[in-house]
């Protein structure tokens, strides 16, 4: 069923949203309404998000949350920062597989009022102010006109929420259908592995001996250097999830790479 993705400064009143949305759907839908969040997972938040792997590991591990949530019956919401646009697309690939509709809420507020209302929480549940900067610097807003955040709706903290806009936006909506990047086939040929692990092996060898060269416009255009180490983290995040969501024509691995690596690089 569909999933809602909360999105949203760091004590921007995220989770007061989640709340209401869950009362709202339960009551109104007669649906169970699973919500996923930062304390499913475990971790202090301000050790988890000075840390850049520990904060890697987290969100690999809410979104797999959500994955085992995700079914035709419940509504699945997700109560988390989201703030990288990059992560916000991983979901999107993730419910059109699951073939069900999903709509981002942006609780949109300024840093000084989030800050606040941090400053507001008991002592445990506070984010260190440096850990805080830190990740209103790193935020990257929603856009409407991104396919991953769309539908947005974009809530000030004194709004009412559209209960009922959003619920059409997940109900009355099809599914994004599905493509050969997030459509999950049987392993059709034993040389899969093999095909995968070349393929993207030449892809990498070839961005990496071309980074000199490239201008805006080339089928990958690169605003730094990208270093080997990173590329072939790159890579193997790629096979990770392609292992698990094979395609049946080989021919599509090296475009499916490119515009993934496009993706991360941007």
């Amino acid at each position: 069923m569909p999933l809602i993705v909360m999105c949203g400064f760091p004590c921007s009143g995220k989770t007061r949203r989640a709340e209401e949305l869950k009362a709202f759907f339960e009551e109104n839908t007669k649906r169970n309404v699973r919500t996923v969040g930062d304390g499913s997972v475990g971790g202090d938040r301000n050790s988890v998000y000075a840390d850049s792997q520990k904060e890697k590991n987290v969100r690999a591990a809410l979104k797999a949350e959500v994955e085992r949530k995700v079914n035709k019956d419940d509504i699945v919401i997700l109560d988390s920062l989201n703030y990288i646009k990059g992560y916000r697309y991983e979901l999107f690939c993730l419910i059109k597989h699951a073939q069900t509709p999903h709509c981002v809420v942006y609780c949109l507020t300024s840093d000084e009022q989030s800050s606040s209302w941090n400053s507001s929480r008991d002592a445990a549940e506070q984010y260190t102010q440096d850990i805080f900067d830190a990740l209103v610097l790193r935020f990257e807003a929603p856009d409407s006109r991104n396919r991953w955040d769309s539908p947005l709706f974009t809530i000030l903290k004194d709004d009412t929420l559209p209960f009922e806009d959003i619920s059409n936006a997940l109900f009355k909506r099809k599914a994004p259908p599905p493509n050969q990047s997030t459509q999950s086939q049987p392993l059709s040929s034993v040389n899969f592995l093999y095909e995968l692990d070349k393929i993207t092996q030449d892809v990498l060898m070839a961005i990496f001996n071309a980074q000199k060269t490239s201008v805006p416009g080339d089928l990958i255009s690169l605003t730094r250097n990208i270093n080997m180490a990173e590329l072939r983290k790159l890579r193997r995040q790629f096979i990770s999830y392609t292992k698990t969501h094979p395609t049946e024509n080989t021919g599509h691995i090296s475009n499916m790479f490119v515009q993934y690596l496009n993706k991360s690089f941007r």
